[in-house]
């Protein structure tokens, strides 16, 4: 055989080495773009408090909840803001560009699962990484929740490989670990803390003088906007902090939780410490995932909707479990373990206890907060009445665009500190004031608010149902009654229409009835 029919052949080879690569690779983005697909309809109501800051930094009022009065800080996702903010400025719609930023970046991650599982693990890896990736389905609601979670995700798995690179002895950007670790930090403060293990790493390795440039840049980067933050908000945390975090018995249920929902993932990638060839890399794997997780074991965080701040580490954990059944020795024990992973994440996923509720979140907020927000913002209230008090502070204070008091306390920062929510509404007085409840007609407290002693002197204006047993109840000023009740009924029948109109139940047949009806055969 002559040299050039060796190359060819050799070429031929490497060819067939990549079909089944190739088919696999398409059959997983037809699965996560399908599973996007499902999940398209959702925002969740919480992306609107981001959204309601970026609006006003595109505005030029810097990033604000009300733009005359105190500034706080309720939210903790700065880059995340930035970042919708030029979506604002571009004069596009927030839901839809956070929706397909998200996607993108989940695309990407789906895409360093597939390259990265198959250059460490073969084939196997991708199976079982990319595989374990899409087959759980809350992936795809927090990539279209419209908050940063499937951002904080791709940043925190790319983070990790270049950990692997270095331990590999691979060539890494010099720039890269530094700025991804700014990155991190800025999209949620406890990035800093993910993004840490590796930083160490990668430092401790390089031993080119360039480190410290873009090492001293990154901190006098991230310094210059702590500071600004604490200058511009007056606080050294972001107010969620104050309200939400510092609860263990709810940071020991989530961690218990958590790992039972994740635990073949979590075994696959703890046995690379056993073996010597994998020691490094599990080792950089699980310390990069305790130390993602622990800012939430011992905090107990609030909202987690469908494992949203477990999901900041899958990713990882799927990697990890990807490369320990890839490397196995043993084929037969490797696809039995391979096999149980990805089924456990589909089994978990589909079975989460608040997938119902969730997977019908997008039409039942369009019906009730979003169509109370429009409502407000069509009235015939002048400017300087425009207020509102609220305890669902998303949805609703954006799109009516009022100065609106949140009476749970996150965007208050009197509230967040102790102060007495119904004290600060009474002393306000707001225009309107909408009640949270379990029916037409509210009983008792929420979020220490005493309704029936704030609401005193104002009128019932609407009652709108958003899904059984959790009502939005309007109240306003006597003068303003009229017209604030007038079109917030009409924009909420409106939205009723069209909006799974003869359901209100929280269950998955819904969502599923909701997707059949949707299928073009």
């Amino acid at each position: 055989m002559t040299v050039l029919e060796t190359d060819v052949a050799s070429e031929g080879t490497t060819t067939a080495r990549r079909v089944p690569l190739i088919v696999v690779s398409v059959v997983l983005v037809a699965v996560f773009l399908a599973g996007a697909w499902a999940a398209w309809f959702l925002t969740i109501d919480d992306a609107f408090i981001s959204f309601r800051y970026s609006a006003n930094l595109a505005a030029g009022h810097g990033p604000v909840w009300n733009v005359d009065g105190p500034r706080v800080e309720g939210f903790t996702n700065f880059a995340w803001v930035v970042w919708s903010g030029l979506g604002a400025w571009l004069g596009l719609a927030l839901p839809l560009f956070t929706k397909v930023t998200s996607l993108l970046l989940g695309l990407g991650t789906l895409y360093l699962l597939i390259r990265e599982g198959h250059r460490r693990a073969g084939l196997t890896g991708v199976l079982v990484g990319a595989g374990a990736y899409v087959v759980f389905l809350p992936t795809y609601f927090h990539i279209t929740a419209g908050l940063e979670t499937a951002a904080f995700a791709a940043v925190l798995l790319r983070v990790v490989v270049l950990g692997l690179r270095v331990l590999a002895n691979e060539r890494v950007r010099t720039w890269e670990p530094p700025v991804l670790l700014l990155l991190l930090g800025m999209l949620r403060p406890e990035g800093v803390l993910a993004a840490l293990p590796v930083f160490v790493v990668w430092f401790w390795r390089e031993r080119g003088t360039r480190r410290w440039v873009w090492t001293g840049a990154a901190v006098v980067v991230g310094a210059a906007y702590f500071v600004w933050r604490w200058r511009f908000y007056g606080q050294l945390l972001p107010n969620t902090f104050y309200v939400k975090f510092g609860n263990l018995d709810s940071g020991w249920v989530w961690t218990k939780h958590t790992t039972l929902l994740l635990l073949p993932l979590l075994l696959l990638t703890l046995s690379l410490l056993v073996r010597k060839t994998t020691r490094a890399a599990g080792g950089l794997l699980v310390v990069t995932v305790a130390v993602t997780y622990l800012t939430y074991a011992v905090s107990g965080p609030t909202m987690d909707y469908l494992d949203r701040f477990a999901d900041h580490a899958i990713p990882v954990l799927c990697l990890g479990a990807g490369i320990a059944v890839g490397t196995l020795t043993q084929r037969v024990v490797g696809a039995v373990l391979g096999l149980v992973a990805v089924g456990w994440s589909a089994v978990a996923g589909a079975t989460a206890p608040d997938l119902g509720v969730i997977a019908n979140y997008g039409p039942d907020l369009q019906r009730a907060h979003v169509a109370i927000g429009q409502g407000l913002a069509e009235a015939d209230v002048p400017a300087p009445a425009r207020s509102l008090a609220v305890t669902d502070a998303g949805a609703m204070p954006y799109y009516s665009g009022w100065t609106s008091i949140d009476y749970i306390g996150l965007n208050d920062a009197a509230i967040a500190r102790g102060a007495d929510p119904t004290q600060v509404v009474m002393q306000a007085r707001p225009t309107v004031i909408v009640v949270t409840a379990n029916g037409p007609e509210p009983v008792g407290t929420r979020y220490g608010f005493d309704f029936a002693k704030a609401t005193a002197g104002y009128e019932k204006v609407a009652a709108v149902e958003m899904r059984a047993g959790y009502w939005q109840d309007v109240y306003a000023l006597p003068q303003y009654a009229s017209t604030v009740g007038e079109h917030v009924r009409q924009r909420a029948d409106a939205a009723r229409q069209v909006n799974d109109p003869d359901r209100i139940d929280d269950s998955v047949d819904r969502w599923l009835d909701r997707l059949r009806s949707q299928l073009p055969f």
